[in-house]
């Protein structure tokens, strides 16, 4: 799973994404669950097909949520569990689906028996759009609107590269190890993973080539920004 990107400048992403200009918060270019971060979205109801870019928190808030500070981890989804979990079943359905843009995503390495960063680039230097959920959640005390979203990932066991990443599990034989990585959709495919049905949409779940990326050991992820709110993490509900 997918816990720590860089998100591009708000420029850069409306340029790459034609998204236009909005007043959006700022956000911090190293990313973590439940920090803001931005996500691009369809418009709903529009005459014709649009995107806007929203700030929102990255670690989705169900429909059901009691609060916004959730007791187990959704900054990830299983996109095989989409149909099924109660934290992903209604936005799923509803299409509410997003591009999330990163210029590197980080995942663990654990060949040499340690944890070790890895950092994936683009081969063709340009920014990731990951597949993602979005979700705005109502406090039912206060009345406040909050943005969040979950980043997507796939079964990567039989992915030359992706397969590499995270700790195995010792109990498991090795294609069957539920290795995981983020899903690209690539700009030719923005269109539809936005605006397409969801039959359509879910074709788009699917591991970019190898040849894509530019992997290599990073260093210590050090969180500048302020840390983030929330408690101890448990099983996501079903």
């Amino acid at each position: 799973m997918c816990t720590r990107y860089i998100a591009p400048e708000a420029g850069d992403i409306e340029r790459h994404w034609q998204v236009g200009a909005r007043n959006v918060p700022n956000w911090a270019r190293e990313l973590y669950p439940r920090y803001a971060g931005p996500f691009i979205r369809a418009v709903r109801d529009a005459p014709r097909p649009e995107r806007e870019l929203v700030v929102g928190l990255w670690s989705l808030v169900p429909w059901f949520a009691k609060s916004a500070r959730l007791s187990y981890p959704t900054a990830n989804a299983r996109s095989e569990e989409l149909g099924a979990k109660a934290s992903y079943r209604q936005p799923w359905a509803r299409g509410q689906r997003c591009i999330i843009p990163a210029l590197a995503f980080f995942e663990p390495n654990w060949e040499s028996g340690r944890h070790v960063p890895w950092r994936f680039g683009r081969s063709d230097g340009q920014a990731w759009g990951l597949a993602g959920l979005w979700n705005t959640w109502v406090d039912p005390a206060s009345g406040e609107v909050v943005e969040s979203y979950t980043m997507l990932t796939i079964n990567a066991d039989a992915h030359p590269l992706m397969r590499r990443m995270h700790k195995p599990d010792p109990a498991r034989p090795p294609a069957l190890q539920d290795k995981r990585s983020v899903v690209p959709i690539e700009d030719a495919d923005v269109e539809a993973w936005l605006h397409a049905p969801l039959v359509e949409a879910a074709q788009l779940l699917r591991l970019a080539p190898a040849e894509r990326f530019v992997a290599e050991p990073a260093g210590p992820a050090v969180k500048l920004a302020a840390p983030p709110a929330g408690g101890l993490f448990a099983a996501d509900p079903d």
